[in-house]
C-alpha cells in the first residue's frame, strides 16, 4: 500500500473517532479496534477513495453508532454504489493504464510515462485554446464552411487573432487552477476536452482527405464555378487541324491533369464501354471536328505510261451527306 492510501486511511479513522467521541471509551475502542485493517482491505480492492466508497467518515460513524447495541466485532457492509458496473469498468481500465504507465515510462527515460505527460501540460493548454477558437469559428462562420488555419469569423484576420489569443490565455488560466475545480467543474472540463479532441480528429481527417483527393477539377475559378465540371473528354488537335490520338496532359509541375470520364457510349446501341485509350481522347469517334484528309503526292520516280489515255472527265454527282465541320488549320501570324 502506498503512503497516499495509508494517509487516507489514517485520516478517515481519526474523523470516525472524533464523530464517536461522545460514546464510552470502551465502546468506542471496540468499534474502532479493527477498523484500519477493514478500511485497508476496501481500499486495496478499489481505486475509489474511501469517502466515495463508504461515504463521509461522519456518515460511516453514524452507521457504526447504529450497530452499537448488537455490535459483535463486525462492520457495516459498504453501501451499494450507484452505477456499479460503470465504476467497476473504470477501475479495470485505470488498473490497465497504470500498468502500461509503469512499463512505458522507462522507455522514454522516466519512472512513469505520466511524469513526461505532465511536462507537456502547458503545450496542451495552448493547443486546447486553439482548438476551442477553431471550433467556435467553424460553427459560427458561414455555416461551418472551411476557415483555413486561423479561426476567422466574417473573414476577418483581426477577429481571428483576438479570438485565438483570448481563448489560449483562458485555457492556460483554466489549466493552472484545474486542481482546484470542484467535482462537477472537473466533469464539465473533461467533457469539453473530449469534444475538442473529437473535433480535432475530424478536422485532421478532413484536411488529409482534401489534400490527397485534390485534382485539377478542384482548382478555383473566379467566374463563379468550375469550367471543367462537365468535361467528359478532351480532343487535342495539331496546328494542321489533325486530331492527336493518345495525347496526355500535364501541369507545370509534371503532375497529370485528370479530366473527363473514361467511358464511351455507342450511339447506335446505347452500350457503355470502358475505353482502351491510354490518353486523350477517350472516344475518338466523338471528335467535334473532322481531321483534314491529305492528298497523296505523285511519285516522281514512277515511270509515266505513254500509252495511257486520259480518262474522260465526268462530273461526279454531289454527295447527299451534309458537309462535316473541320477544324480550321492555324495560319501563321501576320506582322
Amino acid at each position: 500500500m502506498n503512503s497516499t492510501a495509508q494517509d487516507e486511511i489514517t485520516e478517515y479513522v481519526e474523523r470516525v473517532r472524533a464523530a464517536l467521541a461522545d460514546l464510552p471509551e470502551a465502546t468506542r475502542a471496540e468499534l474502532l479496534e479493527d477498523l484500519p485493517e477493514h478500511l485497508a482491505e476496501i481500499r486495496a480492492e478499489d481505486t475509489l477513495t474511501l469517502s466515495d466508497r463508504l461515504g463521509t467518515p461522519e456518515a460511516y460513524a453514524a452507521e457504526l453508532r447504529a450497530t452499537t447495541d448488537a455490535f459483535v466485532g463486525g462492520y457495516p457492509e459498504p453501501p451499494k454504489r450507484r452505477f456499479a458496473p460503470l465504476l467497476d469498468a473504470r477501475a479495470d481500465v485505470e488498473r490497465v493504464l497504470g500498468r502500461v504507465d509503469v512499463k512505458i515510462g522507462p522507455l522514454i527515460g522516466y519512472v512513469k510515462a505520466s511524469e513526461f505527460l505532465i511536462l507537456l501540460r502547458p503545450a496542451w493548454w495552448v493547443l486546447r485554446g486553439y482548438l476551442a477558437a477553431m471550433a467556435i469559428a467553424f460553427f459560427l462562420d458561414a455555416g461551418g464552411q472551411p476557415i483555413g488555419l486561423l479561426p476567422r469569423i466574417g473573414n476577418s484576420t483581426v477577429v481571428a487573432l483576438l479570438l485565438l489569443a483570448g481563448l489560449v490565455i483562458a485555457s492556460i488560466l483554466l489549466g493552472q487552477r484545474g486542481l482546484r475545480l470542484v467535482k462537477w467543474q472537473r466533469h464539465a472540463l473533461h467533457g469539453g476536452t473530449a469534444v475538442l479532441i473529437l473535433f480535432a480528429i475530424g478536422g485532421f481527417l478532413n484536411a488529409d482527405s482534401s489534400v490527397r483527393d485534390l485534382d485539377y477539377q478542384d482548382a478555383g475559378y473566379s467566374g463563379g464555378g468550375n469550367p471543367y465540371e462537365y468535361v467528359q473528354d478532351v480532343f487535342v488537335y495539331d496546328d494542321q487541324g489533325r486530331l492527336v490520338p493518345g495525347a496526355r496532359l500535364f501541369d507545370q509541375d509534371g503532375s497529370p491533369i485528370q479530366l473527363g470520364d473514361a467511358y464511351c457510349s455507342d450511339q447506335a446501341t446505347g452500350e457503355v464501354l470502358h475505353t482502351r485509350s491510354m490518353g486523350y481522347p477517350f472516344c475518338p469517334e466523338n471528335a467535334p471536328f473532322a481531321s483534314p484528309t491529305t492528298t497523296p503526292t505523285p511519285d516522281a520516280s514512277a515511270p509515266s505510261s505513254a500509252t495511257s489515255s486520259p480518262a474522260p472527265a465526268t462530273s461526279s454527282p454531289a454527295s447527299s451527306k451534309e458537309p462535316v465541320d473541320r477544324m480550321p488549320s492555324a495560319s501563321p501570324p501576320t506582322r
